[in-house]
């Protein structure tokens, strides 16, 4: 097995074009377990880590720029004011894992159980991507992700990042899984308002091929959000008929890990709890 490893974006874009086969890796907490069990066995290695281009994050006016190579211990650190993604950071693995696992890897996964990508959907992310050849695009999540464990990138592309819009509201990540540590999630749930446009958006994860959003829940849950009067409280119906519109959004399957039903009752559950918090959250801010 070969391994390359580049001191800038461009010469790992080069790298790529010339060896489309190589598997990057960054902080390889899924490809080295890929490796370990003999599920992996690629003709070379491209390793991102040393890449200061995708290391770092920073924000224009009201959208965020985060780079492939953000660990999920830097955004929990550094972005406390993104509520929701370090909800989801918090919850990837061990405090080791946490310390190397990087968001463009959870992205390049592309598994339905991967905690960062609820959030990513709710935020109306867009991936960017780049080649040598072609320079940087940018693609819309739903367009990035498009099944399990599958994505849109070229042979000759490498994810360089993620840019969204400041949220302007509060919001959250809840997964629920056998354990509350280093758990693989069930099912979990992104709920994300925005005020700007009086919008509520829900993102799924573990609930279908890959992350869904709950688009007639969301239209549901916009009519609810008291807007002009922080101080109002959902009707206990309102919240059931909400959580139910989510459940019969997603897609589940039965597994090892819970069955589809299993995983509709807590699609159900966190979403009531998820917009009663942001509510809550409102109200107190």
């Amino acid at each position: 097995m070969e391994a390359y490893v580049p001191r800038s974006l461009g010469e790992a874009l080069e790298l790529r074009a010339a060896h489309p086969d190589a598997v990057a890796v960054a902080g390889g907490t899924d490809v080295m377990v890929e490796l370990n069990f003999g599920h992996l066995r690629p003709v070379a290695l491209l390793d991102l880590s040393h890449l200061s281009e995708l290391a770092g994050w920073h924000r224009e006016g009201d959208r965020y720029h985060l780079g492939a190579g953000m660990t999920f211990a830097r955004i929990v650190r550094e972005l406390p004011e993104l509520t929701a993604l370090v909800d989801a950071a918090r919850t990837v693995g061990s405090g080791q894992i946490r310390a190397r696992a990087t968001l463009g890897g959870n992205l390049a996964t592309a598994s339905p159980a991967g905690d960062s990508l609820p959030v990513l959907a709710a935020y109306e992310c867009r991936v960017a991507v780049a080649s040598a050849g072609a320079g940087t695009r940018l693609v819309p999540w739903d367009r990035f992700l498009i099944g399990p464990k599958r994505t849109s990138l070229a042979p000759d592309e490498l994810i360089v990042g993620v840019e969204f819009e400041a949220p302007s509201a509060p919001g959250s990540f809840a997964k629920v899984g056998p354990r509350n540590a280093m758990v693989i999630a069930v099912a979990g749930l992104c709920l994300q308002l925005d005020e700007r446009r009086r919008a509520v958006s829900v993102a799924l994860g573990s609930l279908g091929p890959t992350v869904l959003r709950a688009v007639e829940a969301e239209a549901y849950a916009a009519t609810l959000v008291p807007w002009d009067d922080p101080a109002a409280r959902l009707e206990q119906g309102e919240l059931d008929e909400f959580g139910r519109l989510v459940a019969a959004s997603a897609s589940p399957i039965d597994d090892l890990r819970g069955s589809a039903a299993y995983r509709r009752h807590v699609a159900d559950r966190l979403s009531r709890r998820a917009l009663t918090w942001a509510i809550d959250d409102r109200r107190a801010a």
